[in-house]
This record gives C-alpha cells, sequence and structure tokens, in this order.
C-alpha cells in the first residue's frame, strides 16, 4: 500500500495483519443502490453499549474486508460496532462521490444516537473530515452542524497536501481528488488540516493517536494536525507500528480499546429493546 521503503520488520507486521482472515459479520445491510454502498454489524448485547462507526483504510481504494477482525475484537469487548463500505477511489468513488458516503453513513447511520466515527488511516482522514464538516461554508455540498459525538482517529491522514508531496501509496491523494487539474481547488473542501486552519477546532472531542514506529504515515501529519488543533487530545504508542493498531489482540489494539472506552463514557444511550441482536437500523 505505499510507494515508499519501509523496514522489514513494518513490511511483516503489515503483511501479518492484512493476511488476517476475513470475519463475517452477523448483520448486514445496505444504505444505496451501488455495491459498495453497504455495511456490517456486530450489535451488542448490552442495550446501552457504545456504538463505534469505523471507517476502514487502504488509502481510499481498499475494501472494508481487512477490519472485520478488528471489528469482531471490539465487539466482543463490549461495542456495539458499525463497520460500512463506500465508493473508492479507482471505481466508482473518488471525488465526490466518496464523500458523499461517507456523509450519508454519518447522517443516516446512526439513528440519532450518539457514537464514535473512528478511523485508521486513510479512514481516520475521512473521520476526521467529517467532525470538520460544521466548517465548510453553509451552502456548500457536505456542511452540516450534526457532527460526530467523537472522533478517535487512528494513524490518520490528516494532510492530503503531505500525502501528495510524500506520494504515499503511489499518488493516492491525487487519485482521490481527481489528478493535478482539480487537486487545489478540491483540496478546500476535503483536508482536515485546510479546513481547521483559522478555526483552530471542529467543536468535535477528537483523540489522535499514532504509533511511534509508524513508517506508512509519517508522524508530522500527527504533529502538524496537532499543532492547529487547540482543544485535541493525543496518543503516541512507543515502540508501535501503523497496521498494528488494528490488529486483535495487540498491545496497540487494546489501547485503542481503552481510548474508545475513554471516548464514549458518558454519552451511550440505550437501544430499542427488540429482544434480539437484529440490527435496529434494518
Amino acid at each position: 500500500m505505499t510507494s515508499r521503503t519501509v523496514s522489514a520488520l513494518a513490511a511483516e507486521e503489515e503483511k501479518r495483519v492484512l493476511s488476517l482472515k476475513p470475519v463475517l459479520a452477523p448483520v448486514h445491510g445496505s444504505y444505496g443502490d451501488h455495491p459498495h454502498q453497504v455495511y456490517d454489524a456486530w450489535p451488542a448485547e448490552d442495550p446501552e453499549a457504545p456504538l463505534v462507526i469505523l471507517l476502514h483504510g487502504g488509502y481510499w481504494r481498499y475494501d472494508r474486508m481487512h477490519l472485520t477482525p478488528f471489528a469482531a475484537f471490539l465487539s466482543a469487548r463490549g461495542f456495539d460496532v458499525l463497520l460500512p463500505g463506500f465508493r473508492r477511489s479507482g471505481g466508482a468513488g473518488g471525488y465526490p462521490e466518496t464523500f458523499d458516503d461517507v456523509a450519508h453513513i454519518v447522517d443516516t447511520l446512526p439513528q440519532g444516537r450518539p457514537y464514535v466515527l473512528a478511523g485508521h488511516c486513510s479512514g481516520g482522514h475521512l473521520a476526521l473530515w467529517c467532525a470538520a464538516r460544521g466548517l465548510l461554508p453553509p451552502a456548500t455540498r457536505w456542511h452540516t452542524t450534526a457532527l460526530p459525538t467523537a472522533v478517535l482517529a487512528l494513524a490518520p491522514i490528516t494532510d492530503l497536501t503531505a500525502t501528495r508531496r510524500d506520494d504515499l501509496s503511489n499518488g493516492a491523494a491525487l487519485q482521490l481528488l481527481g489528478g493535478e487539474d482539480t487537486f487545489e481547488e478540491r483540496l478546500l473542501s476535503t483536508d482536515p488540516l485546510t479546513l481547521l486552519r483559522g478555526a483552530g477546532t471542529t467543536g468535535v472531542p477528537t483523540v489522535l493517536l499514532h504509533g511511534a514506529a509508524d513508517e506508512e504515515v509519517p508522524l508530522t501529519q500527527f504533529f502538524d494536525y496537532a499543532g492547529v488543533h487547540h482543544d485535541l487530545k493525543t496518543v503516541v504508542l512507543p515502540r508501535t507500528g501503523h497496521y498494528t493498531l488494528i490488529e486483535p489482540g495487540a498491545p496497540a489494539a487494546d489501547a485503542v480499546t481503552g481510548a474508545l472506552r475513554n471516548i464514549s463514557a458518558g454519552f451511550a444511550a440505550p437501544r430499542p429493546d427488540n429482544g434480539s441482536k437484529k440490527d435496529p437500523r434494518t
């Protein structure tokens, strides 16, 4: 997933985590007509379990299946987990479809419940973008005042300009925004760091978590975003790479679980009691 040279340790970690067998969710649903407009759900037994919506990584190109083991891991630890797909770069997505889908997901699937919007890598970018939609001009396409209750961004891409400059994943940022001719214009409405400048906060409680040994998304993106977001909470895990954050049972994944518990404490709301594990969104 990267055009840069990484160490043997980082390469082994990537292979190990991305080779995990996908986990079949107990509930599946759709929010649109396109095959990518679907979601997997792991409804919790506890009606007061916190809702976590996971946005997967993969540089806006890859599907959600690599994140199903982590979704199941969170479910086993008491969270109500929703893992949506969306139209992706290199196919039916990119600008504006990827952003249309993610906006629709967070605007409709929580059904008024408080939730943590968590995203890994490019999913972290999309989570931070969702938190910043209130900073868009009111008349623009994705503006809303109905923002996520909280955001946990895991090793996120925060800066599309830096992603383009560093050529992460062979031009992924350029592909997302449609190429050189449209990049600068579209950056204004899609880049978390650009949207945050001037405002200094999105108003959404946000935690940024990164591994100190991440060789996939440079820590400079973490620090540059943290330098602009005035009320951000930050966590840097020592001796931790990029992919082990979503590796079930790894110390880093346990740290992510703890961050989710902390950020969701106090806002979990009861779910309708329907006497089963059927997903209330269906």
